[in-house]
């Protein structure tokens, strides 16, 4: 380093202790603000994150410039600093200045490393360095990049009710192996964490239901992929060729397809439940024009003439169909042991 180089170091680490001792000022009435409205100004624990969504696999994904407003939280340093990344304890003066001065120098800090979970990023080392960026300005920041892959919805800024919906997603992958299972899955999202269980049921009692009609076992990833295949994914395809969320805007309406496919098919058991094979609506297209309609809203006509086979398969439809199988047996055998086949 030559003597301009170090002159201009000193002046730009002085400049950076008097930063840092105004930033210290601001970050003590952030703390006084949010202590009398009850927020909370913190940065995420990453550990705490990567075990609540049950994440395992790393990837490396190499060098790139990441936005710093999507960096939301570190893995060991999160107590340290603010949700924006200010220094919250005195005794950080000294390395902040020092980063501080070196980001204004030729040479430039090195890069960081970053854990990536969906579209959210966690300071592996570095939380001096993005600090000091986002104190100067930046909008990026270089860094390496290791992904936690995962189809669990994580986003900056998430509520804690968001976030509550993350992890009760991540308990139902875990719990019906639908990643694995369909490993190309779209995120299932919903807005209210305990209707994940509803979901659970749904493919439980379908695992219920296709076991009677096959006669024979199934394990719940077997049970899941059908469920996914051939009722989730048919229903949310006719969710979006008729734009459904779109057309009833602005009323109330769930946030998410996920919120309309479980409304939808609470409506459809609803029937079934109360109807028989005499529900008026049978098939999850008749649904969705069901429920624009309570919605005041204009039917599309192709909606109308939609043919699609019903999305449902329900213990109803199931039983009447192993009670088919059975009445058949017993002619054809003419033996009680057949009772078993519907328990």
């Amino acid at each position: 380093m030559t003597m301009a180089d170090d002159t201009n170091f000193r002046n730009h680490y002085e400049q950076g202790k008097s930063k840092f001792q105004a930033i210290q000022t601001k970050v003590f009435w952030q703390e006084v603000l949010n202590h009398l409205t009850g927020r909370h100004s913190e940065l995420l624990n990453f550990d705490e994150i990567r075990s609540r969504l049950h994440l395992h696999e790393e990837l490396y994904r190499g060098v790139e410039d990441v936005p710093l407003d999507h960096i939301v939280g570190s893995v060991g340093r999160y107590k340290d600093f603010t949700a924006t990344f200010l220094p919250k304890k005195a005794n950080m003066r000294e390395r902040w200045s020092r980063v501080y001065a070196l980001a204004n120098s030729m040479e430039g800090p090195p890069a960081i490393e970053l854990y990536k979970v969906g579209d959210a990023y966690f300071v592996r080392d570095g939380n001096h360095r993005v600090s000091v960026a986002r104190e100067l300005g930046a909008k990026t920041i270089l860094a390496h990049v290791v992904e936690l892959p995962t189809t669990v919805p994580l986003r900056p800024k998430m509520s804690e009710q968001e976030m509550e919906s993350a992890e009760a997603y991540a308990n139902f992958l875990d719990e019906t192996g639908l990643s694995r299972a369909v490993p190309d899955h779209e995120s299932i999202e919903l807005t209210v964490p305990t209707r994940y269980h509803e979901l659970m049921g749904h493919i439980f009692l379908h695992q219920r239901v296709m076991e009677k009609l096959e006669d024979h076992a199934l394990t719940t990833e077997e049970a899941t992929a059908d469920w996914y295949h051939t009722i989730y994914k048919p229903a949310i395809e006719l969710i979006r060729k008729y734009k459904v969320l779109e057309l009833a805007k602005g009323r109330k309406t769930p946030r998410t397809e996920g919120d309309l496919f479980l409304w939808l098919m609470l409506n459809l058991l609803d029937l079934r439940h109360q109807y028989g094979d005499e529900a008026p609506v049978k098939s999850f297209s008749g649904a969705i024009k069901s429920y624009l309609e309570d919605e005041h809203v204009h039917v599309p006509e192709a909606l109308e003439e939609e043919s699609d086979q019903s999305v449902m398969l329900t213990r109803t439809q199931a039983m009447k169909v192993v009670r088919k199988q059975r009445e058949q047996l017993l002619k054809d055998e003419d033996t009680s042991e057949t009772d078993a086949l519907i328990g």
